[in-house]
């Protein structure tokens, strides 16, 4: 299964860096697009549960990387109003060793 790294912005500049285990992460973030922290943390507990979901049904057991990814994202955003913006920088999907832009 390819799986997607993804950075952001945060208001302040700050940068996180994710981990998706499925590319389903692109129907819910796009790269170079910006949105609210609600919407993004909505948006991403979403598309990494989903993930985790898919990996569970491939492999018998959730993503703990997609969890983990979540609960950063959960922390960092702790810091930002709820209407505050952030940017998704870059996401690219990992194939066998090899990155491929997206």
């Amino acid at each position: 299964m390819p799986a997607v790294n993804f950075r952001v912005r945060w208001p302040d500049g700050q940068e996180t860096h994710g981990y998706s285990p499925s590319t389903l992460i692109y129907q819910h973030l796009q790269s170079g697009s910006s949105c609210s922290v609600e919407q993004f943390l909505a948006r991403a507990e979403t598309a990494l549960s989903a993930a985790s979901e898919r990996v569970r049904e491939l492999k018998g057991f959730y993503c703990s990387s997609a969890m983990d990814t979540l609960a950063i994202l959960r922390h960092q955003a702790r810091y930002y109003s709820a209407e505050d913006s952030v940017l998704i920088l870059d996401m690219h999907t990992e194939h066998s060793g090899q990155v491929l832009a997206r």
